[in-house]
């Protein structure tokens, strides 16, 4: 018996309350692919045009593995449902979150199908992609057990638009995992215009957290600042947050906001941080942390994990994550008494 068979009507339940889910595991249901970098380019190359990058380097990729990575590595337990197909790239990602204590028993590998492979062109500042879906786009609600949810305390979805047969399929995922009593979080990671707007505003009465960046929050909100897409969107989701990269984050929850500054490192690769954002502001919204402490840790996971090329090389553990957050909190405390 597989998910699709035992869904229910769509309805919008309690759900349980925040801080309660920590030490459950989070199944994150979403897209596995390899990622290709070209890291240290001086400059994006245009049609014609060649540049030159300081390194080339094969790395888990996916916005989902990415985020299932940066959680598992801060302590928390982990399963992933997707597919991959028969090949090198395959085995490559499967062993990869094996390797990271990532539960892979759904991973699912097809026969005949191409893994999906990401190519990322990355400076110290931005990247760019080129994405062949492959595999990702053959993952569908009948490949999800109808028992997935059981033993678990959340739910992540990501990479909303490359995920073609399960996308029709996340409003369902939501509702159940919301009336099995899970959390739940989202994070688009694609481009928000026509069809797929609408289609993601449907989602949000069943998301706990929404995860979006600068471009993502005004393409879904309609609102041309930050501020104004975040408190617009926290009147769908139960709390709204917009990735600003090395500008910080804002939090926005029944149309109150906060804001909270980046954090300076030394980039290398910037390939992944918002998805590395994403794991610490869910770790400590497991753990019942207060928004600010959320965003204060999301901050300082995605800017840890540019410190090297690929999304996951550099991910923090707690150990690292609470050092760092103490050196800021010490240096915030210096500057005060030097004024």
């Amino acid at each position: 018996m597989l998910v699709s068979d035992a869904l229910g009507p769509e309805r919008i339940p309690g759900g349980r309350r925040r801080g309660r889910q920590e030490g459950r595991p989070t199944l994150v249901i979403g897209e596995l692919n390899v990622d290709l970098i070209a890291a240290g380019l001086a400059r994006p190359p245009q049609m014609g045009d060649e540049v030159e990058a300081k390194s080339f380097e094969m790395v888990l990729g996916s916005a989902s593995a990415i985020f299932a990575s940066g959680l598992r590595r801060l302590g928390h337990p982990v399963g992933f449902v997707g597919k991959v197909g028969d090949d090198f790239f395959g085995q490559f990602c499967r062993g990869q979150l094996a390797a990271l204590g990532v539960n892979t028993s759904w991973v699912r590998t097809t026969p005949g199908a191409t893994t999906g492979v990401t190519l990322c062109l990355s400076t110290k500042s931005d990247r760019a992609q080129v994405t062949f879906p492959g595999a990702i786009a053959e993952l569908g609600l009948s490949d999800i057990p109808f028992d997935a949810f059981d033993g678990f305390g959340h739910l992540h979805l990501s990479c909303f638009a490359l995920q073609k047969r399960l996308r029709p399929a996340f409003s369902r995922l939501l509702a159940t995992a919301k009336r099995q009593g899970l959390s739940t979080s989202f994070d688009p990671n694609s481009s928000l215009l026509g069809e797929t707007k609408k289609q993601a505003l449907r989602l949000l009465p069943y998301v706990d957290v929404l995860f979006v960046n600068e471009r993502e929050a005004g393409e879904l909100s309609g609102k041309s600042s930050p501020h104004a897409a975040a408190k617009e969107l926290s009147r769908r989701a139960a709390c709204a947050v917009v990735k600003l990269g090395s500008k910080g984050a804002i939090l926005a929850r029944g149309g109150d906001a906060v804001v909270v500054p980046g954090r300076r490192v030394r980039a290398v690769d910037t390939t992944g941080a918002g998805d590395s954002f994403a794991a610490g502001f869910v770790s400590a919204f497991l753990a019942g942390e207060s928004d600010l402490a959320c965003l204060k840790r999301g901050n300082a996971c995605g800017a840890l994990s540019t410190r090297a090329v690929g999304g996951t090389a550099a991910q923090p553990d707690q150990k690292e994550l609470s050092n760092f957050l103490k050196a800021v909190a010490q240096r915030s405390v210096a500057r005060e008494t030097s004024r």
